[in-house]
């Protein structure tokens, strides 16, 4: 269990720094260079992203049950991701309705995707895992809209190309791996 804690400490604190430390990070992006800064930040996010999944993978090994889901709660958990895919896509296809509804799909979208998961599974790994990533997003949601809002940024309206764009590839990519990668990367078939 500590090489996950470890990991989640060392990727979310990595990805939190624009949340707590604005002024740090952007002293050291000046300090650094923007290539630097980069180079640093993604290096450390893959050694944080490797330690995660070597230690979910240990803590599976002696799992530790909170409690047993019912059977159903995978069925809402595959819903919840498909919503969740469906954000992460919109995060990157330019003027649709749900980047401009909620202005940081991304972090919606690990939201709905933490949740998802916290539903359907019951061991203390999952809960550390995914409570981690749940809490990481809703700070880091409220911290992206309360920059959105000081620097009065407004998002283009959506169309509706770039919206059915999003849905489609957001539903394609969540088949894709729900029914092709989940089982062979993550050892669990969710549709099955």
């Amino acid at each position: 269990m500590l090489v996950l804690i470890i990991g989640l400490v060392v990727f979310l604190g990595v990805h939190s720094t624009r949340i707590f430390a604005d002024d740090w990070r952007s002293a050291r992006i000046t300090s650094l260079g923007e290539r630097r800064w980069k180079l640093l930040y993604t290096l450390a996010s893959a050694i944080g992203l490797v330690l995660i999944v070597w230690g979910y993978g240990l803590a599976r090994q002696a799992p530790v049950m909170l409690w047993n889901p019912p059977v159903w709660t995978r069925h809402l958990a595959s819903l919840l991701v498909l919503v969740a895919f469906v954000m992460f896509v919109a995060a990157y296809v330019p003027r649709n309705h749900v980047k401009a509804a909620f202005g940081h799909p991304m972090y919606a979208g690990v939201k709905t995707w933490a949740v998802a998961h916290l539903v359907a599974n019951g061991m203390l790994a999952d809960l550390l895992l995914f409570g981690g990533f749940l809490a990481w997003s809703v700070l880091g949601f409220r911290s992206a809209r309360r920059r959105d809002r000081k620097q009065q940024v407004t998002y283009p309206a959506g169309t509706p190309g770039g919206t059915i764009l999003t849905l489609v590839v957001g539903a394609v990519a969540w088949a894709v791996f729900a029914f092709y990668l989940h089982g062979p990367l993550i050892g669990v078939r969710p549709l099955s």
